[in-house]
């Protein structure tokens, strides 16, 4: 027996025993019976797919197994659990019930982890609680009552910091070592027709996994490989068009959403043949089932809080050094992401519980730093001027009864004329370089005023201010853009629905920099302003307009009106069907010294901007690690001029539609 089997039988044995025991005080007892009870659970799942039971298990007991790992947090089952702040609060207190919230929701990440074998993960976990319950135990027998806060805290604290290596290796081997096949398997080795498959990669699945893949499932393989081609070429071409050495590569980071398998082994097919191993990896935004439940989700988005300080941020930063090391040879032939988004959830706006875990300045701070430090490591091992991406997206179920309709609609967006758009994009890129800045107002009702400055041109024979982009790094076709002059740039953005969660968004720039903002989602100013510094700022202040763009798909935007779904694009559409500003960083950022050029051969030359400059004397203020687009769409859009620095105006949309002469086949989709 293995040490890791030895300390998972002693560690078991013993959770097992906390079920039968009332020792401490009974709100105490009944936490780590919950924990305990949960881990029991887990470990019989381990058990059970060791034993073979996943592949030999008929749907019924598949749909069984799924809802024991995640039923805790499905539903009002959530309302009285322990990993739900608010409860924990109300049981044990407000310190107490914060950490130990954090803690269960930990143990609540090991689904995936059991069903990938990984017993490591379980078995730390296992001792994580066994540790905090002998804490409680030992106080309770010399002092009769409960252990300092600090104490509990230390506990957590110290298996956060103990593990990190761990952590850390896991990471970086998840992104770059090919050898890595959990998911890769499941696709290739699994009968896709037989929809079983979905419930071997242990994330929670509902009603959208089992439609996509039902519907894909009777899709031509004609219009398999469409999908897939579209997706791979348009990362080729990222490649190509940024003038990046993809045949130096030997890697592909794939990320997808659990429903889309039979599209996705055809990328692999694709990849391969460009001499491409996909490197496939749980997170969030990589293989993924349905949220369990998302206030879980936006509950614990804090809980670093209760352990990141500068000795554990040093301690992370050297566990990922080592193991950069460790993966150098992978990482340095890894090419980057390749994204298969889906969008079309339905709206969702979280509870603000006063339980939840809030930032501090400190920790803001610090978190900040540590964001910039691990992306300079990463950059270190991942060369960024030989790196590229693509992303693409497809609807799911939940976005409504036509769902089938949307989907065939997407695909049509996504693979629109390249060479028409490359041309009309042109048309707009030839007018806006003549300008010195660009005014954007909103329709009536809108409140969009807005004056973006834009760089100098030196030589318009040979320089563009604005990229022509199509369908690669960012598909679907569709835009123009440019790193905007922050100097000079100022003024209110006004979006009133962003996504279907952001309710008049307000943000006010000045000179090219967020000084103000605000949405109309909660009764308070306090609890608006707070939703949207941790999620659109991403818990930054001051962020820079790092990207002005022109949004060109008038039938992506037709699509979205015609089935009333505008709310429910993903950003990578949306961000075509208007102008869009983002909050962050250039999209150049890393690869501002790569030249890239436009079809028509012209260098495009506004990539920095005076925040992102700041890299050729101090890497830590250049860049925030965040690149959030904000699209107004045409309906609220009243007028877009390119302004020259003689006053001649060029209005290029006026309450739009596109008025500029030679964008008139923009406006063909209006009236179909």
């Amino acid at each position: 027996m293995s040490m890791i089997d030895e300390r998972y039988e002693l560690a078991r044995e013993r959770v097992m025993e906390i079920l039968g025991e009332n020792v401490l005080k009974e709100e105490f007892q009944a936490y780590f019976a919950e924990c305990a009870g949960y881990l029991a659970i887990m470990a019989e799942e381990y058990n059970w797919i060791a034993k073979g039971g996943l592949k030999n298990a008929d749907l019924e007991e598949l749909q069984r197994h799924n809802e024991i790992c995640h039923i805790d947090l499905l539903g009002r089952n959530y309302d009285t659990h322990f990993a739900n702040p608010a409860f924990a609060v109300k049981k044990l207190g407000d310190q107490y019930g914060q950490l130990l919230a954090a803690v269960s929701a930990n143990l609540h990440s090991l689904p995936g982890y059991v069903y990938e074998q990984d017993l490591e993960q379980l078995v730390i976990r296992m001792e994580l609680l066994l540790e905090l319950y002998r804490v409680f135990l030992d106080a309770q027998e010399e002092l009769g009552t409960i252990p300092s806060y600090e104490e509990v805290r230390h506990v957590y604290y110290w298996y956060m910091s103990d593990y990190e290596d761990h952590f850390a290796e896991k990471k970086i081997a998840d992104l770059v070592d090919w050898d890595l096949d959990f998911a890769r398997r499941i696709i290739e080795e699994s009968d896709l027709d037989d929809l079983r498959y979905l419930f071997w990669y242990g994330e929670y699945i509902n009603e959208n996994q089992w439609r996509t893949a039902e519907f894909i499932s009777q899709k031509s393989q004609e219009e398999i490989d469409k999908i897939a081609s579209a997706f791979t070429e348009g990362y080729r071409r990222g490649f190509a068009n940024a003038n990046k050495p993809l045949h130096k590569k030997k890697s592909v980071n794939l990320r997808y959403p659990i429903g889309f398998e039979r599209i996705i082994k055809k990328a692999i097919e694709n990849f391969r043949e460009m001499g491409l191993e996909p490197v496939i990896y749980r997170t969030p935004g990589g293989f993924h089932g349905a949220a369990v439940n998302r206030q879980f989700a936006y509950d614990h988005e804090n809980d670093a809080v209760l352990y990141m300080d500068k000795r554990f941020v040093q301690r992370s930063l050297d566990c990922k050094k080592r193991a950069w090391e460790a993966y150098e040879e992978k990482a340095n032939l890894h090419a980057g992401p390749a994204v298969f988004l889906s969008y079309g959830e339905a709206p969702f706006e979280p509870a603000m519980k006063p339980e939840r875990l809030k930032l501090t300045p400190e920790y803001i701070a610090l978190s900040g730093e540590y964001a910039s430090a691990n992306t300079a490591l990463t950059n270190e091992y991942i060369i960024p001027y030989e790196r590229s991406f693509t992303m693409i997206a497809f609807p799911i179920p939940e976005i409504g009864e036509d769902y089938e309709a949307i989907f065939d609609e997407t695909t049509k967006v996504n693979t629109l004329d390249y060479d028409m758009y490359s041309r009309i994009q042109q048309t707009i890129i030839n007018t806006l370089d003549k300008a010195s800045y660009v005014r954007v107002k909103g329709a009536e009702g809108n409140r969009t005023d807005l004056t973006i400055n834009l760089h100098t041109l030196n030589d318009p024979e040979h320089e563009s201010l604005f990229e022509n982009c199509l369908a690669d790094v960012n598909i679907p076709v569709g835009e123009v853009f440019t790193s905007p002059k922050l100097a000079g740039t100022n003024g209110v953005l006004h979006i009133t629905k962003l996504g279907a969660d952001v309710h008049n968004l307000e943000v006010t720039f000045k000179d090219g920099r967020v000084s103000d903002f605000t949405c109309s989602n909660f009764e308070t100013e306090e609890e608006n302003r707070r939703f949207i510094f941790e999620g659109i700022m991403a818990k930054k202040e001051g962020l820079p307009m790092g990207e002005f763009a022109i949004g060109t798909n008038t039938t992506a935007y037709v699509m979205a009106q015609r089935y009333g779904i505008h709310e429910r694009l993903t950003g990578l559409i949306a961000e075509k069907t208007g102008p869009h500003f983002a909050l962050g960083d250039t999209c150049f950022k890393f690869s501002e010294d790569v030249k890239v050029y436009n079809p028509d051969g012209k260098e495009i030359i506004a990539k920095d901007n005076e925040i992102s400059i700041l890299r050729k004397t101090d890497k830590s203020k250049a860049y925030f690690s965040t690149h959030c687009d904000l699209t107004l769409p045409y309906y609220d859009l009243g007028e877009l001029t390119a302004v020259a620095a003689d006053g001649t105006e060029y209005v290029i949309i006026k309450d739009g539609m596109f008025v500029l002469d030679g964008t008139e086949e923009l406006n063909i989709p209006f009236y179909a």
